[in-house]
């Protein structure tokens, strides 16, 4: 295994990593800015306000979108386990 495939495999995994990320962090970054602007227009401090409706969003997406980011991170396994060969060939 030469350095260039190290290198070329933890892009992947890092860009993998991202793509079934991502759809969960935005949801979550969206949800927690219109809950904060409720916040500061109504003067509610109160932290179940934030926490329930970050949950249920995620929990939805992960419900929606799971499993795409299943499919995705199976795929990469996939093509992991295929190059094992080659890469210990050197």
């Amino acid at each position: 295994m030469s350095e260039a495939d190290a290198v070329h495999l933890a892009v992947q995994a890092m860009l993998v990593t991202f793509k079934i990320v991502a759809p969960i962090l935005a949801v979550s970054l969206a949800v927690g800015l219109i809950i904060s602007m409720f916040q500061s227009v109504t003067q509610i401090q109160e932290f179940t306000l934030t926490f329930v409706p970050k949950l249920a969003a995620v929990s939805l997406v992960l419900l929606f979108a799971g499993h795409w980011m299943l499919d995705e991170l199976i795929s990469f396994v996939d093509m992991l386990f295929q190059q094992v060969p080659s890469l210990l060939a050197g």
